[in-house]
């Protein structure tokens, strides 16, 4: 690390310790040459992530963007989206892939969804799946019973023949 005051390359560290995020190393250094102490941070280089849409332009993922659309789809749910799109920013962080199809992120969303609220995994798969008629809906809530070993319940349409 090169001393801001003398451009001297051989600093020495004095002290290192994790930083309040503990997302980085927080490093004390003295300078040899001019004895000036000054403080470096170290934090992981996460290579970009670049997103495939489905019309063929590609754009950096972008944490923020997702964690709007999970939010539409668990307004006024107990689900924090925030959340939601932390654990599948980490998910793409940890794999080895720097190029990965939308689709396969909504995928991933839908997982972590399905997990935590069956209301917010259908919001969500109903946008994100085009849901373009009421089979297509309804056939998604039978594959979600099969999977879940449940029936769908029957809501009463108010009429007194329902």
């Amino acid at each position: 690390m090169r001393c801001p005051s003398c451009n001297c390359q051989d600093t020495r560290v004095l002290d290192s310790r994790p930083s309040t995020d503990g997302n980085s190393i927080k490093r004390r250094r003295e300078c040899p040459v001019c004895s000036r102490r000054f403080t470096t941070y170290e934090v992981i280089d996460n290579v970009p992530i670049t997103v495939l849409k489905r019309d063929g332009t590609k754009e950096f993922f972008d944490k923020h963007k997702l964690a709007l659309g999970i939010e539409r789809a668990c307004q006024k749910r107990p689900v924090d989206p925030d959340a939601i799109a932390t654990a599948v920013e980490n998910d793409l962080q940890n794999s080895i892939a720097q190029e990965i199809s939308s689709r396969d992120i909504g995928e991933m969303v839908l997982a972590k969804l399905r997990e935590v609220d069956i209301v917010s995994y259908i919001r969500f798969a109903s946008v994100y799946r085009e849901f373009r008629d009421i089979d297509s809906f309804m056939a998604e809530i039978k594959t979600l019973s099969k999977k879940s070993g449940r029936k769908p319940r029957k809501t009463s349409g108010g009429g007194e023949n329902d």
